[in-house]
């Protein structure tokens, strides 16, 4: 029987794996990083494959792309992948090639890092270009933290990798809740209800339901086809205005963002963990975040000086304790910092009078 031939969902991967890597898949016997932002797999058949990972932003254009190909054409069969945090890896068979790539790569002002015990690039959302409920934008603030951190992109001078992410709000597309530094953008206003525009442009049942807090309701006159919203149930999650543009919810001057840390995929040392508050409010002050930039900087460097080497932030911070981080990055600890979600707090509430130090 042939195979069937269906236009539903994505190819197989498998027809654009490199042949290197189809012949030794599932053989990989380790890797190493024999400098930053240079990757070096070896087979147990004794295969080597290097991996060069240039920085890349978000959003790209197509010239972009068309650039990336041509390099990857010359240098590596033209394969090359992108990984889950906006970086490139140029896929080489040939160690000699790796040097005359990197020139290439420098002549571009594309860098080279990324790696190992780095800040690699910052994955994040769509925030003003795109998307329709942030609270703050995503790419702004993302190129004035990576400027600041860039010198921690192309060399190995933390105690582990860090990864920083950024959602532009609370429905976080982004990896908000698994990285080691994340920003979120937060709402602080309930939805402003446009009455005449939401009869003509919204289901009223559909805008009901996208509540997760049930604080929407229909209106209490029923001459007036609309809602009302009970401002002290609202979490100001911009779900609503997704589903009704006559909800919106985006304030310039109340809006702004919060920052988590602690957070990890991965699994080694310890298991992987959520990211917590650290920051519960800094205004959104474009073109530059000054605020959020010198308050990720702070954590960065604290951490840089306090942790052991291959221990990651949140695993930093679970050794010292939360006292100490919030003590030693000159944070304040607020009411926001209190765990009060009903299906967890009983196992997070602290229940000893012993503070650690």
């Amino acid at each position: 029987m042939s195979e069937r031939k269906t236009d539903i969902g994505p190819p197989h991967y498998e027809q654009f794996l490199p042949p290197i890597i189809k012949e030794n898949y599932g053989k990989w016997k380790y890797h190493e990083i024999p400098e930053p932002g240079v990757l070096k797999h070896v087979s147990e058949s004794g295969a080597e494959l290097y991996s060069v990972r240039a920085g890349a932003s978000r959003l790209i254009s197509t010239d972009f792309v068309r650039e990336v190909c041509d390099l990857a054409d010359k240098f590596c069969d033209g394969y090359f992948r992108f990984t889950s945090r906006n970086n490139i890896e140029f896929l080489l068979t040939d160690k000699a090639r790796i040097e005359p790539l990197k020139k290439d790569l420098k002549e571009l002002g594309w860098p080279v890092g990324g790696t190992g015990h780095s800040v690699t690039s910052i994955i994040h959302t769509q925030g003003w270009v795109h998307c329709h409920t942030p609270a703050i934008d995503a790419s702004g603030p993302v190129k004035a933290v990576m400027d600041d951190l860039f010198e921690y992109f192309g060399s190995h001078q933390l105690p582990a990798q860090v990864r920083i992410a950024l959602a532009c709000c609370i429905n976080m597309c982004g990896a908000v809740h698994c990285s080691d530094i994340a920003m979120c953008g937060v709402h602080r206003t309930v939805p402003k209800i446009d009455h005449q525009k939401l009869r003509h442009l919204c289901e009223i049942p559909t805008t009901i339901a996208s509540c997760p807090t049930g604080a929407i309701r229909p209106h209490p006159d029923k001459s007036i086809k609309s809602v009302v919203v009970n401002e002290p149930r609202c979490m100001y999650c911009g779900n609503c205005y997704t589903m009704c543009p006559a909800l919106p919810c985006f304030d310039s001057e109340k809006g702004g963002v919060a920052l988590l840390v602690g957070g990890k995929v991965s699994n080694a040392k310890s298991p992987p963990a959520f990211s917590r508050l650290a920051v519960p409010y800094i205004p959104n002050n474009p073109p530059r975040w000054p605020e959020t930039v010198e308050t990720i900087r702070k954590i960065l460097i604290k951490y840089a000086e306090g942790a052991n080497k291959w221990e990651r932030l949140g695993e930093w911070i679970e050794r010292i304790g939360w006292e100490k981080f919030f003590e030693v990055c000159d944070l304040p600890f607020t009411f926001q910092h209190i765990d009060d979600y009903k299906f967890q707090a009983y196992e997070t509430y602290r229940t000893s009078m012993h503070f650690k130090f």
